[in-house]
């Protein structure tokens, strides 16, 4: 009889059941002197006595601003030192971080702020073209729970500094332990099908032990030294990267605020770290440096390749080309901590660039049969499910929405198509829902759809991915218009700008006069997408065999 396409992972080590708060002064202690945070564009370099003081003085300022256990602070920014001390003292106070995506424009900014009762916003004047203090003041009379600005760029972040003096040590330290293991500490938005972000909410213990065994995944040891390009406000730069380094007692190692492929090389060979991160088209960027073989890369040992499918010769050049002879591929969401499957560096290569690996520890994974719900045999195709210490504690102020993803014996469904093997790989073969993930973004059509909607010259709009080279996929947007109307490409793209980030923007429009549909009246998205793959040329694009 063949075996059930269901697997756990070892139990043998217990989860580690502290908070945030007390893993740093763990690993201050433990590690006072050596290095924990290096910025190179900011030109900062502290250990982690002196990252500790830092972040007990912001979050002494917090508490002086009047946040309580359990308010919500926004982090809105790119990879900024300031966006690490706010992680580490809201965790501290137990108030919870509302990590908002950095490309978000004001719509998206006004519901995140509205949608989870945001007390304080932390975030910059500006960077590069998103104007963040003339967006704050666009939205603030349509947010009254929002009290306060932080513009850690201004004299503000030192005003928050000072504040902090009325703060008692004893006062912090009785605040940081009234915060449980279990407590909401987290809420990062993913994008919804209704059209609306949920918020996923998660917990000291379940970011903890995942960023913990993520870097027991690339065998981590307190001599590692991690660059994190990978954006701050995903669970792959603050939980894989700053909590990982936390837990182990290494530098994190910034090389800019948003990525750049020079950048990142550049601080690899200055700061012989021994660990890189990235998604796919991160990797694909830093292969193509025209001055790639003049970095010194010969530290680097092993990494992470994650946040969308990735090309299996990629992962071949990434280990040939870049000295990452241990790299691994990690699996898993936004409500899952976010990993919950990943190759270690001992797997053969084979399994390191063709699977995204085995479940963690303390984690079980099932692959089920969408309509059924049954579990399917090894080797079949279903729905990849999984439960443990890592699922979300719910999306914020959503039960229903919750209710739908997990289900009552709490096994968190993914929507994506997968398969397990003999030996409890796991390999990602398709989504069961539409959602797109371009460059590592996950983006709902749904969205996207209902923003196009607001145009006054569009009757309708169906939105799908489409493949790409770079991106892994691209978005194509089909649209109908009004009777009697006319517009352009650029017209609908330039409507989008500035109103919703920048990669939800379609970088393909098709004007039509109807969409394929089902005889039940449901638009035929999988016939979309292969006729625009017709259309385009994208065949031999679309060919790429995938991890």
């Amino acid at each position: 009889m063949t075996a059930l396409a269901i697997d756990s992972g070892a139990t043998d080590v217990p989860l580690i059941e502290m908070t945030i708060g007390d893993l740093l002064a763990q690993t201050v202690a433990e590690h006072g002197d050596r290095e924990a945070l290096i910025v190179s564009h900011q030109g900062i370099r502290l250990t982690w006595s002196e990252f500790g003081d830092i972040v007990d003085r912001v979050a002494k300022g917090l508490m002086a601003y009047g946040i309580d256990k359990g308010d919500r602070v926004g982090m809105w920014s790119p990879n900024y030192a300031e966006w690490v001390f706010v992680q580490f003292a809201t965790a501290k106070i137990g108030a919870i971080q509302v990590n908002v995506n950095p490309a978000y424009r004001t719509s998206e900014l006004e519901y995140a702020i509205n949608q989870s009762g945001m007390k304080v916003l932390v975030t910059r004047t500006e960077y590069l073209t998103s104007m963040y203090r003339e967006m704050v003041e666009s939205v603030t009379p349509n947010c009254p729970g929002l009290e306060r600005a932080i513009y850690f760029d201004t004299d503000d972040w030192q005003e928050l500094l000072d504040a902090g003096a009325v703060i008692s040590d004893d006062e912090l330290a009785a605040r940081n332990a009234s915060c449980q293991p279990l407590d909401a500490i987290n809420i990062q938005y993913t994008s919804g099908t209704t059209g609306f972000p949920k918020g996923a909410t998660l917990s000291h213990m379940a970011l903890i032990n995942d960023a913990k065994m993520v870097g027991e995944m690339q065998a981590f040891s307190v001599d590692d030294r991690l660059c994190i390009p990978v954006p701050f406000y995903h669970c792959f730069g603050m939980v894989m990267g700053n909590l990982a380094c936390c837990v182990f007692g290494m530098p994190m190692v910034i090389p800019s605020p948003t990525f750049n492929p020079g950048e990142v090389l550049q601080t690899v060979s200055d700061e012989k770290c021994t660990v890189l991160y990235g998604v796919p088209t991160m990797f694909i960027a830093e292969l193509g440096h025209a001055e790639l073989e003049s970095f010194d890369l010969s530290q680097l040992r092993t990494g992470v390749m994650a946040g969308s499918p990735c090309p299996i010769e990629v992962m071949r050049d990434v280990i040939d080309k870049m000295n990452m002879s241990e790299v691994t591929i990690a699996y898993g969401q936004t409500e899952t901590s976010p990993v919950s499957t990943q190759t270690r560096t001992t797997d053969s290569v084979e399994k390191r660039v063709t699977t995204v690996g085995q479940v963690l520890p303390h984690v079980e994974a099932k692959i089920v049969d969408p309509e059924t719900g049954e579990t399917v045999e090894r080797g079949k195709e279903g729905e990849y499910c999984t439960r443990g210490f890592h699922v979300m504690l719910g999306y914020w102020e959503d039960p229903e929405k919750t209710a739908m993803a997990i289900d009552e014996d709490g096994w968190m469904h993914s929507g994506d198509l997968a398969t397990m093997d003999d030996e409890g790989f796991i390999n990602i073969v398709g989504r069961i829902k539409d959602m797109i993930i371009r460059g590592g973004e996950n983006v709902y059509p749904r969205e996207i759809e209902e923003f196009l909607y607001t145009h006054p010259k569009v009757a309708d709009a169906q939105v799908i991915g489409v493949p790409d080279e770079k991106y892994g996929e691209e978005i194509m947007a089909w649209v109908q218009l009004a009777d009697g109307e006319q517009a352009t490409e650029d017209e609908i793209k330039e409507f989008c700008r500035g109103k919703i980030a920048h990669f939800k923007v379609p970088r393909y429009i098709a004007f039509v006069n109807e969409f394929p549909m089902t005889v039940t009246g449901k638009v035929r998205k999988i016939e979309m997408r292969e006729k625009s793959i017709a259309d385009l040329g994208l065949e031999a694009v679309a060919d790429i065999e995938m991890a």
